[in-house]
C-alpha cells in the first residue's frame, strides 16, 4: 500500500530539497529522476495512472505522464522538474531548504518551477473520488532549462493527447498566449597563431571576431527595423552577445576565438532563414582576415509560440483570473504542446522576475488563487 500523498507544504519542501539542475555545462548537469520519482509516488497515491519515460540516450533523465480518468479531450497541467545552476554564496539562505520569510517561500525552484507541482496536485486532490468525463494529465518534463529534450521527446512520441494544456511557468497568474523563440548560437573562428612582433606571421582570430561582432550588431539593427510586434513589452527581436573566449597571451597572435549569442525571434520569423542570413554576412570575412569561420546552434531552437488570442482556453483563463492575455519574451515548452494539437497557454504562480535569481521566492498570496483557478479549469475541461 502506498503512503498517503503529503500536504502541499510538505511536497514543496521535499521538491526544493531535491537537486535537479540541468545545464549545457557537464559539471553542473544533474539527473531529475529523484524529483520524478517523488511526483510519481504522490500522484499514484491519489489514483493517477503514472508512466515514467526515460529520455532516449539519457537514462538519467525522464518525463512523467500521470493521468486521472480517461476519454477524449482533457486537460494537461505541465511543468518542468529542473532548475538553473545557482551561486550559493549570493543566497541569503540555503537554496535547497525551503525558507519562510516576509510572506514568501524562498528556495531554488520555488517559482521556476517546482512550486507549480504541489499546487497542481492540490487542485487535483479535490477530484480524485469523482468520475471524470475527460482525463486530467499532470506532466513533468526534463531539461527545460537547457536543451528542452524532455518536451522534444514527448512531441516526437506524440504524447500526451489532450485538448487543452496549461504550462505553469511563473506569470503571476496572468495567461500568456504568445512568446518569442529562442536561438542560442555559436561562432568559431580559426586563425593562425604567431609571434606578435610580426603580424605577417599569423592571422588574428580576435581581429576577425571584432568584425563579426560589428556584423551581428548591424544585423540586429536591421532586424529591429524590419520586425516589430507591439503585443510584446520588448516589441522587437533581440540579439544578445553573451560570451566570448579567445587567445592565450598578449605576445601571441590569437589563433582561435569563439562567441556565443542569443537571438529571440518574433512569431513568424524562421530560425533557418536567420541562420542563413548570418552566414552570408560572415562568410566574406574569411578572405578578408585569412581565417575560417563556422557557425552552429548550441542546441536546436525553440520556435516562437503563438495561440489564437480568442481561443477557448485563453478566454476561459482571462475570465477566471481577471487578467487580459499577454505576450512575453521568455521561452517555454508551449510550442511542443501545441505540436501535439492542444489549445495551449502559459500561466502559473510566481513572477519571472524572481526566476534565475539568488533568493528566488514564491509569494504566499500566489498559492491559493492558483489552486482555485486550476480547480475551475479541471471542472470545466474534465467533466
Amino acid at each position: 500500500m502506498r503512503p498517503a500523498t503529503p500536504e502541499l507544504l510538505t511536497m514543496l519542501t521535499e521538491l526544493i530539497a531535491t537537486p535537479s539542475v540541468s545545464c549545457t555545462a557537464a559539471h553542473w548537469d544533474q539527473s531529475n529522476l529523484a524529483v520524478i520519482e517523488k511526483l510519481e509516488q504522490w500522484l499514484s497515491g491519489l489514483g493517477f495512472h503514472t508512466e515514467i519515460m526515460p529520455l532516449p540516450g539519457h537514462p538519467e533523465k525522464a518525463n512523467l505522464i500521470a493521468t486521472l480518468g480517461s476519454g477524449p479531450g482533457g486537460l494537461v497541467l505541465a511543468g518542468h522538474t529542473d532548475t538553473v545552476p545557482f551561486n550559493a554564496e549570493r543566497w541569503s539562505s540555503d537554496p535547497f531548504k525551503l525558507t519562510e520569510k516576509n510572506n514568501r517561500f524562498y528556495g531554488l525552484g520555488t517559482c521556476d518551477m517546482k512550486g507549480f507541482f504541489p499546487i497542481a496536485i492540490e487542485a487535483a486532490r479535490k477530484f480524485v473520488d469523482q468520475t471524470l468525463q475527460h482525463p486530467l494529465i499532470i506532466l513533468a518534463t526534463a531539461d527545460e532549462e537547457s536543451s528542452m529534450n524532455g518536451a522534444r521527446a514527448l512531441a516526437e512520441a506524440g504524447r500526451p493527447k489532450a485538448r487543452y494544456a496549461v504550462i505553469g511557468e511563473p506569470t503571476s497568474l496572468r495567461p500568456i498566449y504568445m512568446h518569442k523563440g529562442i536561438m542560442m548560437e555559436q561562432v568559431k573562428i580559426k586563425g593562425t597563431a604567431g609571434h606578435s612582433s610580426d603580424p605577417a606571421l599569423g592571422a588574428s582570430a580576435l581581429e576577425a571576431m571584432h568584425s563579426v561582432l560589428g556584423q551581428l550588431i548591424s544585423f540586429r539593427q536591421e532586424l529591429q527595423r524590419d520586425y516589430q510586434n507591439s503585443d510584446f513589452k520588448v516589441s522587437v527581436p533581440t540579439l544578445n552577445l553573451g560570451c566570448i573566449h579567445g587567445g592565450d597571451n598578449p605576445n601571441r597572435i590569437c589563433g582561435a576565438c569563439e562567441l556565443e549569442f542569443d537571438l529571440r525571434p518574433l512569431p513568424g520569423m524562421s530560425a533557418d532563414l536567420l541562420r542563413e542570413a548570418i552566414s552570408q554576412r560572415l562568410q566574406p570575412l574569411e578572405n578578408q582576415f585569412g581565417v575560417s569561420i563556422s557557425t552552429s546552434p548550441l542546441f536546436p531552437e525553440v520556435r516562437p509560440f503563438s495561440n489564437d488570442k480568442h481561443s477557448e482556453l485563453v478566454r476561459s483563463a482571462e475570465k477566471l483570473t481577471g487578467y487580459q492575455a499577454e505576450a512575453v519574451a521568455f521561452g517555454t515548452e508551449a510550442p511542443f504542446m501545441q505540436d501535439l494539437g492542444m489549445d495551449t497557454i502559459v500561466m502559473g504562480p510566481g513572477s519571472i522576475d524572481q526566476a534565475h535569481q539568488p533568493d528566488e521566492y514564491l509569494a504566499f498570496d500566489q498559492i491559493k488563487p492558483t489552486v482555485a483557478v486550476l480547480e475551475q479549469l479541471i471542472a470545466r475541461y474534465c467533466f
